[in-house]
């Protein structure tokens, strides 16, 4: 088959889209993409870009969608531009990678004309993200810290401080030791499970005066919509 029967075929397929379903598709993906927008900014850090981005996002496939409405253009468009998530998917958040991928699959259901089931779909995965949200599911403990302690070489950094983690927590594991200073001091990682939060200042204190008032780093786990 020619280019040119091939560009002739295309053109057929694509003129014999009604301007009304072409309306109402992308009317629905436009407000789909709404509906995905406004639940990702619930709780959550987000650029005014990566937003506006979103809400378009089913609009744009949906128009993919619609104007290689054969099977084997279909394929092609989906692949080329799900693929196009990996630009996007170094930098962003798990978060921000879901919200592209559902954005993507609602505008494939409107441009292939499925809009009950892109907006049911969407409405459950919506829901579901919200009761997520709402819950403490995959919430870290709020006694979970990070703390960096920094050192003497002349200390033993296997067990220097056994004895105050036995007092104030309950769960405690090293896990990392680099040198630093030419080798004069330890900075030590550990990731621990207080035993209570009103008493993490006495353990600082004990602490500091264990290691010689060298440097003390305690972090505690932030959830997203608190960055």
């Amino acid at each position: 088959m020619s280019l040119q029967s091939l560009l002739q075929n295309a053109a057929g397929q694509s003129s014999s889209i009604a301007m009304t379903t072409f309306l109402i598709d992308i009317g629905a993906a436009l407000i789909i993409g709404f509906m995905i927008a406004l639940v990702h900014m619930y709780k959550s850090s987000y650029t005014k870009s990566f937003v506006v981005t979103v809400a378009i996002l089913p609009a744009v496939v949906a128009m993919v969608i619609m104007m290689v409405n054969g099977s084997i253009g279909a394929g092609i468009a989906v692949a080329g531009t799900f693929s196009l998530v990996r630009f996007r998917s170094a930098p962003g958040s798990a978060k921000e990678i879901a919200a592209v991928f559902l954005a993507m699959a609602a505008g494939l259901a409107c441009g292939m004309g499925f809009l009950i089931y892109a907006f049911l779909f969407v409405a459950i995965i919506l829901t579901a993200i919200l009761l997520y949200s709402l819950s403490k599911f995959g919430s870290q403990s709020k006694k979970a810290r990070t703390m960096t302690v920094t050192i003497p070489e002349v200390l033993d950094y296997t067990d220097v401080f056994d004895d105050l983690f036995k007092k104030y927590t309950d769960e405690c594991k090293l896990t990392q030791m680099k040198t630093s200073n030419m080798g004069s001091l330890f900075k030590l990682t550990y990731s621990l499970k207080l035993k209570s939060e009103a008493t993490e200042k006495d353990f600082v204190d004990e602490i500091r005066c264990r290691n010689g008032n060298l440097e003390i780093i305690i972090h505690r786990p932030i959830e997203e919509g608190e960055l």
